[in-house]
């Protein structure tokens, strides 16, 4: 597997949300989720409308079995991912156990391949020439979520890595690297 980055800047990552909805609103939804929530790109390409909708509003948790530990993790669903989502499942009658990615061809979700495509083709649309790939998206959220002020053992902890440094490299943070992490408790 090819080692690819996060998308560090917030002007990029708009151009891409542009690009997507140009396209589609799945692909822009793909895109959402996956940086919002960190979820690896098996469960985000198995998610049905029953696991983030219920019958009229987004549902504000997303729980997913863990396969590792067995035990179900609860995932926010923000804002962000709140709009995208209403603004595609109310165009279309879903019925609540239909993929959410669902296949332009039939009812099963989009594969691997074919996320990839969706992603590294909109990424170079937009210029961005470093490698990009389907984990670029959980490495967005951990990027992000970091420089936000969210504990390394817990990004450690949601990407199942063994140590802070595993995580660091996994998320292209270099340890002298100086930028601020906003901690803001907003009271």
């Amino acid at each position: 597997m090819q080692f690819v980055n996060p998308i560090r800047d917030l002007k990029t990552i708009q151009a891409m949300k542009e690009e997507l909805r140009k396209h589609s609103i799945r692909d822009l939804l793909l895109f959402v989720l996956g940086i919002n929530t960190g979820i690896s790109l098996l469960d985000l390409l198995n998610l049905t409308v029953q696991d983030v909708w219920d019958d009229k509003n987004p549902k504000q948790f997303l729980y997913i079995k863990d396969e590792k530990t067995g035990e179900e993790k609860a995932h926010y669903l923000n804002s962000k991912v709140g709009e995208i989502l209403t603004e595609y499942l109310s165009n279309t009658n879903w019925k609540s156990d239909d993929f959410l990615f669902k296949s332009k061809k039939d009812c099963r979700p989009i594969t691997r391949q074919q996320a990839y495509r969706i992603i590294n083709h909109s990424a170079r649309e937009v210029g961005i020439s470093e490698k990009i790939g389907t984990h670029t998206l959980r490495k967005t959220f951990g990027y992000h979520a970091y420089y936000r002020g969210v504990a390394i053992s817990i990004l450690k902890s949601i990407f199942h890595h063994h140590s802070t440094a595993e995580t660091l490299k996994y998320l292209g943070i270099d340890r002298v690297e100086k930028k601020p992490i906003k901690v803001d408790v907003n009271l």
